[in-house]
């Protein structure tokens, strides 16, 4: 996840504005995770404390420095969530030793989509100790400790090699605790790029350590940052071991938890490990790239190309930003992060080379455009000239039709105008590649089609505007939430806060089937981000569906506007130019942007600027060139204590724009 940075080594080097806290134990905040309950698993031994168990310690940021802390529980791997904008930093005691130094706890706002500012930082390996020390530099509201003790017990064993994959050792192999896992798992039409992150972790463990820390990193996931399964898809120890990560096939396109918005088509793959400033090993390296060769083999995708990608939301690039990613890609391509680090990120495109080089031949972009009853063109490309062949069979294996070639690319067309009813297989192979392969088929009508039912769903939830700036006098407060139902439901629809508690709700009625909204005034509400949450049950009460999507208010930002909106920029004197203006309610780094097909083509504007009205002219153009006609849009992002907070307003340039 994110990179993990050194803290200062001397508390004598501290600012006045930084605070040393020692974990305090307060009985009413402690939560036991997992087995942890029992007296007799919170001896120093841990003699029957199973293979992992995690505890939950809520601490209270501010305070001067108190006496070293020594807990009950024992614990080998820490992690930190909190709120707000500061710095955490940490050091552990070690049992029978001493203090560790100072280490900067890494983190990224969840990507299974966390709610409001807490940062879920990444699980780190600290070796037995027995007490930990938190200080905090900025504005940190909330802190919560998360102490696990994972069980060295011995090296996962590797399983052969299935399917043509690497030796991966298996849930099973490592340890997984199938039982906490929340939800089955989802999978994506396809992979198309490989994401690389680090742990953030120590770089010094043993084989048994290796396993250990993967169980860590299980229940963390789960139990600490409420997902359903481990994030990653895969993880690589310095020795070259390859686990599983989340369940659901390892050749599977199982959508993970790694990426903010980056989730879906994407395999992740997670370096035991800190790389800012060191390099994985060459063992490591090794197993990645034969990792990655074959999960891209499988998936037909160059490891050189490059992949366009819609991001769903998060810090960097929002809600339908395209994106172009490289097949082999680092976390801090797709989010606000410095993972897998830098020593590990700037191999990455020697890695790629290598993973194109290794299990030649292969088989990229298979794709089948047309239906059955007409023509259907198969095409694919080969990593070098190969004689090729495209088969199909119907579903007793019989061929129907095929075609062959030689070359590097696959390029054939079938007339299936003759072709019966019912499902066909296709297969491409080509001689040493890894087949691809789909299915086609053609639905006799039914001459009397019985309608199915509506299902029970709540979807397309969405709330107009995202970001909601009230004006003083409370207008300009006001949003709608928009959701579909698939069937006729009782729908509550509230406003929480980033703890979870319900502020406001905005309505609990029967709704129809079809697309419903509710209208309501967040003007009450201080700045913050909340989460917008509906919940729809049906008319038994068998079913119930639950969505939630993100909002901010923040006032920082308020009336952007623009005059005149459309633009001449020909040195005619009429409309040549555009004054933007709005008004900030404190002195904030501001940045406009002039956006076109969610691409920036034009920055007017980057700086700081004070408190009050504000003014910006624009002269349609490019570093002095004029932007072609068309529609754009003017994006002005402030960064306040809420981290990036953007308005936006459409534009147009013309070449000819009529006097008023």
């Amino acid at each position: 996840m994110r990179e993990g940075v050194p803290g200062l080594e001397r508390r004598a080097r501290l600012g006045h504005r930084e605070k040393v806290i020692v974990m305090q134990r307060l009985a009413i905040a402690a939560v036991t995770v997992a087995a942890l309950l029992s007296p007799a698993l919170l001896s120093p031994e841990f003699a029957n404390a199973g293979d992992v168990a995690m505890h939950l310690e809520n601490v209270q940021p501010g305070g001067r420095s108190l006496a070293d802390s020594r807990p009950r529980t024992h614990f080998n791997m820490l992690a930190a969530h909190w709120i707000g904008a500061g710095v955490v930093s940490y050091r552990v005691h070690r049992l029978h030793g001493s203090w560790s130094a100072w280490v900067r706890a890494d983190a990224d706002v969840a990507p299974d989509g966390g709610t409001g500012r807490w940062y879920d930082g990444n699980l780190a390996w600290t070796g037995g100790s027995d007490a930990v020390q938190f200080r905090t530099a900025g504005a940190v509201l909330r802190l919560r400790s998360y102490e696990l003790w994972s069980r060295v017990t011995h090296p996962a064993t590797r399983r052969p090699s299935e399917a043509g994959s690497p030796a991966i050792v298996s849930r099973s192999g490592w340890g997984a605790d199938e039982e906490i896992v929340r939800a089955k798992p989802n999978y994506a039409p396809a992979v198309r790029l490989l994401i690389v992150h680090h742990t953030a972790g120590a770089n010094a463990y043993s084989p048994s350590q290796a396993a250990a820390i993967v169980r860590g990193i299980e229940l963390y996931h789960v139990e600490g940052n409420g997902w359903n399964d481990i994030g990653y898809n895969y993880l690589v120890d310095r020795f070259g071991t390859v686990y599983e990560g989340r369940g659901g096939g390892i050749d599977r396109n199982v959508i993970g938890a790694h990426a903010e918005g980056f989730n879906s088509g994407t395999a992740g793959i997670a370096l035991l490990g800190n790389f800012s400033r060191s390099t994985p090993s060459k063992a490591q390296q090794a197993a990645l790239v034969t990792l990655a060769a074959w999960r891209l083999d499988v998936a037909h995708v160059d490891p050189l190309s490059r992949v366009v990608y819609t991001s769903g939301g998060n810090g960097k690039f929002r809600s339908g930003k395209v994106v172009t990613l490289r097949a082999v890609s680092g976390h801090r391509d797709t989010g606000p992060s410095e993972c897998p680090g830098t020593g590990a990120y700037r191999l990455l495109p020697g890695l790629a080379r290598r993973v194109a080089r290794t299990g030649l031949p292969k088989l990229y972009s298979p794709t089948v455009t047309g239906a059955l009853g007409g023509s259907i063109r198969f095409r694919a490309r080969l990593s070098s000239a190969l004689g090729w062949t495209v088969t199909i069979a119907d579903q007793s294996g019989r061929e129907v039709a095929s075609g062959t070639g030689i070359g590097s690319a696959v390029d054939w067309t079938w007339d299936s105008r003759a072709a019966r009813a019912g499902r066909l297989r296709w297969r491409i192979n080509a001689l040493g590649a890894l087949e691809a392969s789909g299915a086609l088929g053609i639905v006799k009508p039914d001459p009397n089609p019985v309608p199915p039912p509506k299902p029970f769903s709540l979807t397309n939830l969405a709330v107009m505007p995202a970001v909601i700036t009230p004006n003083a006098d409370g207008s300009a407060g006001s949003a709608t939430l928009s959701f579909t139902l698939g069937a006729a439901a009782q729908v509550l629809a509230q406003v929480l806060d980033v703890a979870g508690t319900p502020l406001l709700t905005l309505g609990d009625e029967l709704r129809l089937a079809g697309d419903n909204s509710f209208e309501w005034d967040a003007a009450a509400l201080p700045d913050g981000r909340y989460l917008l949450v509906a919940t729809a049950t049906s008319a038994s009460g068998k079913h119930v569906v639950t969505k939630s999507t993100a909002v901010v208010v923040d006032r920082t930002l308020v009336g952007l506007d623009a005059e005149p909106r459309t633009i001449s920029p020909n040195g005619d004197g009429i409309a040549d130019a555009t004054v933007f203006s709005f008004s900030l309610a404190e002195s904030v780094p501001v940045r406009l942007d002039i956006e076109q097909n969610a691409l920036v083509v034009a920055t007017v504007f980057q700086g700081q600027l004070g408190t009050g009205p504000q003014l910006l002219d624009w002269d349609g153009t490019r570093n002095g060139v004029p932007l072609p006609d068309g529609t754009y849009v003017a994006v002005v992002t402030v960064t306040d204590k809420l981290g990036d907070v953007q308005l936006s307003l459409p534009l147009e340039i013309s070449a000819v724009v009529k006097p008023p």
